[in-house]
């Protein structure tokens, strides 16, 4: 249920006919029709060359093995070659074309990513990035009074975490953090926000994040939120690694205000994000640094400047080819990758792994360091190492209350020998340890 107005309208009925009418056919799709669920044998389901045929769309270097895609998602050609051509068009035309055309074919891509989002027009507007999406939201919220409390968690992305500690010097608040159980379960992670909100009436704002770009924990955002919502509590969601990976739709998620990014896990160009403000409640975001603001627009509400006119406009490229693959299929195979080196890990008794064992709490990102080395030292020698001896991308992350980690983080393009590799990698680590 909508906290400010009712459900959003659906996209034009005409242009979701024409976008049907002129669709490819699905790039990867389960065999006999079937729907792989999270955790179905997905390799039992798909043809057995439709990955080969996936990673042959990406022109990616394979040496150090790339096993870092959290930090953004490489484009495939098609979105590549859409970029160029649009880039060329810019370079060309210049101000002729940002002062004409370009308005027109910006809105075209905001209501294709509001579309493929399961929203309004009216309620998404482009940014550079997620970052900069839930900097306004978070800046912006102006709901706060000295002496009301705000929380964020030890999951949360380091730059959404000062924006919240932000908040104890402009607005006068008490900024609860907290843990996350380590290792995590459903309910334990829905209980550790619920003991919180208990523990701390004055909550008028919390940050969500629904996939940690530190253990890759997938936490019950709508549950939550849910929770928040009957106390009264406004939520932000930072959905940077959510969407396009676990799911599309952002108002399935509960909250009224939400940050993305879509050149993560839907292969737009670098520098495509979106802010997300559900219809009529605007008003609790201030616009921008005094920005116009006659209608309560979600535009309003953040100011790019000039952005990168040719990312934006390869946007719909993007979301065309992500659509080519299930939803269920794509996050199938993901924690397939996932679970190829991750069971292994565990196999070796060596390895912690982070983020909790139940399946509906993984992403395809995921963690581990060796048992009881938790310094940042220890992983940042880790991850070089596998880097320097083995050719493994990898990277380290800090800032977990119970230590720093090692990060992996497949995409569709990998290869399960490059998996392995890793595998045989994290073999030959644990002897030696």
């Amino acid at each position: 249920m909508r906290n400010c107005t009712t459900a959003s309208e659906s996209a034009d009925p005409a242009r979701r006919r024409l976008l049907r009418a002129t669709a490819a056919l699905p790039l990867v799709a389960a065999a006999g029709g079937v729907r792989a669920g999270a955790g179905t044998q997905i390799d039992a389901l798909v043809p057995a060359d439709a990955w080969a045929r996936v990673a042959a769309l990406y022109d990616v270097a394979r040496s150090p093995v790339p096993l870092e895609n959290g930090y953004w998602g490489l484009m495939a050609r098609p979105v590549e070659q859409a970029y160029l051509g649009y880039l060329a068009q810019v370079n060309r035309e210049g101000a002729s074309f940002a002062r004409g055309e370009y308005p027109a074919r910006y809105r075209a891509a905001q209501a294709r990513a509001a579309e493929a989002l399961g929203i309004g027009s009216d309620e998404l507007a482009l940014t550079r990035n997620a970052t900069e999406a839930l900097h306004a939201l978070i800046g912006g919220y102006n709901r706060l009074q000295p002496g009301d409390a705000v929380l964020c968690a030890d999951v949360d992305y380091d730059s959404m975490i000062t924006a919240m500690r932000w908040l104890r010097q402009r607005r006068g608040v008490e900024v609860v953090e907290i843990a996350l159980p380590e290792p995590a379960t459903w309910q334990g992670v829905i209980d550790s926000y619920a003991q919180a909100m208990e523990r701390h009436p004055n909550l008028r704002m919390l940050l969500l994040t629904q996939v940690s770009h530190r253990n890759g924990l997938l936490l019950p955002v709508a549950e939550i939120a849910a929770l928040a919502r009957a106390r009264g509590i406004d939520v932000i969601v930072d959905a940077a690694h959510g969407i396009g990976q676990v799911g599309l739709d952002v108002a399935a998620l509960g909250a009224d205000f939400v940050g993305v990014n879509f050149h993560k896990w839907l292969g737009a160009p670098v520098g495509v994000g979106g802010l997300y403000i559900r219809r009529g409640c605007a008003g609790r975001i201030d616009p921008y640094m005094g920005e116009p603001d006659p209608q309560g627009s979600v535009q309003a509400r953040v100011h790019t400047g000039t952005a990168n006119f040719a990312a934006f406009m390869a946007l719909p490229e993007a979301l065309d080819l992500h659509a080519r693959i299930d939803m269920s299929t794509r996050r199938a195979r993901l924690l397939s990758l996932r679970n190829r080196w991750v069971d292994a890990a565990r196999a070796t008794g060596a390895y912690e792994l982070l983020g909790g064992d139940e399946p509906r709490l993984h992403s395809a990102i995921a963690a581990f360091r060796l048992r009881g080395r938790t310094s940042l030292a220890d992983n940042q020698a880790l991850s070089m190492r596998l880097h320097d001896v083995y050719g493994i991308q990898v990277v380290h992350r800090d800032g977990l209350a119970s230590g720093a980690c090692v990060r992996v983080t497949p995409a569709l393009f990998n290869h399960e020998d490059e998996i392995d590799r890793l595998v045989e990698a994290l073999r030959e680590i644990a002897a030696t340890a």
